[in-house]
């Protein structure tokens, strides 16, 4: 088992990609290119940038992935906003995955101190 799959945060971000494959399920047909696409590869890099981060051979390797990963949740809460603004999802939906991509951005930051021995 990798090194990776014992991170809670890549196990809660794993948890997101899941309820964001499961809201954009029921997007309109003509978004799969669009809206559909790009929060799903949002939310699909935030799991992966943490994993390639734990593959790296030092912290300051891992803190940059971490970056990436964190900029990915940035994206993804906007992507969702507009889906909301939008019509396809509702409010309560989107109350519920924000809060869990606030909850991985906090567990980012610790993370990243962590690594940086604060």
């Amino acid at each position: 088992m990798s090194y990776c799959k014992n991170l809670h945060i890549w196990q809660k971000s794993m948890d997101l990609v899941d309820m964001v494959y499961s809201l954009t399920k029921n997007f309109p047909k003509e978004e799969i290119y669009g809206l559909t696409n790009q929060v799903r590869r949002s939310a699909v890099s935030i799991p992966s940038n943490i994993a390639g981060g734990a593959g790296r051979n030092s912290n300051s390797q891992f803190q940059n992935f971490l970056s990436y990963s964190n900029g990915s949740t940035l994206e993804l809460d906007t992507q969702l906003i507009i889906s909301n603004r939008q019509g396809y999802i509702n409010q309560n939906d989107l109350n519920e995955i924000t809060q869990l991509i606030e909850d991985i951005q906090k567990m980012n930051y610790k993370l990243q101190t962590k690594l940086n021995g604060k």
